[in-house]
């Protein structure tokens, strides 16, 4: 049985980090003394779930924590530094501190070690999240114990819930944009000045085409924004939209 760990201190470890080209040794005091932060852990870098959704949500949501008291967002894999550290830069993570749990000591400490010796991975973190105040867990969502690699109740919008569950979300914008496209700048402007982040897909790249353009937006012109899922259109459709 996975240990919730609620109420207690959480482990004491140095953890051996990466700072540009040196090491640097950091300490749970370090992270957690006199701070409110938001913890998830997860069985390893660069894993699908873990690099296209857990992960992105709470960089994305980062924001949202910190207007609601959270000091700091902490990524915990059973990961060496270099590669937690290509990790962030390949996500570009800026919201998120990775820590990598190397020899799996907090993992072991907080009862979430795992074997997954069947995916060659060895012993890893069971994929989990906590609120962690000054150095106490007040509160664990811990994924169910069933095979695979459940992803149910750890991630971000579940404990932004369990925080404020009233919390204002952020827009989730999306825009589809060509290189040299002088009304994609317009639009990225037009989006920047408002406060508002984006995700950009540029056509040429990972082989997506106009044909891709035109199967997801039903336009043939650049740039065609979203936002929450809703198309806006074109810049100045956008600068519209923005208007109002």
């Amino acid at each position: 049985m996975l240990e919730n760990k609620e109420g207690h201190k959480v482990p004491s470890v140095t953890f051996r980090t990466r700072d540009g080209n040196d090491w640097k040794n950091v300490t749970t005091e370090d992270l957690f003394a006199n701070k409110t932060v938001v913890v998830f852990a997860l069985p390893g870098a660069f894993t699908p779930t873990c690099s296209t959704t857990h992960l992105p949500r709470y960089n994305e949501l980062a924001p949202v924590f910190k207007a609601n008291g959270v000091d700091d967002i902490v990524c915990i894999s059973v990961n060496d530094g270099f590669v937690m550290q290509s990790w962030q830069k390949d996500q570009n993570a800026e919201n998120i501190t990775f820590i990598p749990d190397g020899n799996g000591e907090f993992s072991e400490g907080m009862g979430m070690l795992v074997d997954k010796n069947d995916l060659g991975f060895g012993k890893r973190s069971w994929r989990y999240s906590m609120l962690v105040k000054n150095g106490v867990v007040e509160k664990m969502f811990i994924e169910p114990e069933k095979p695979g690699d459940p992803f149910e109740v750890s991630d971000g919008d579940t404990m932004l819930n369990y925080i404020n569950p009233n919390a204002e979300q952020p827009k989730r914008v999306t825009v589809f944009t060509k290189p040299g496209c002088p009304h994609c700048t317009r639009a990225k402007k037009a989006l920047a000045a408002n406060g508002l982040k984006y995700e950009e897909i540029e056509l040429g790249q990972n082989g997506l085409s106009f044909s891709s353009l035109m199967a997801v937006t039903g336009a043939g012109t650049t740039p065609q924004v979203y936002i929450d899922g809703e198309l806006i259109g074109t810049a100045d459709q956008l600068e519209a939209y923005l208007a109002k």
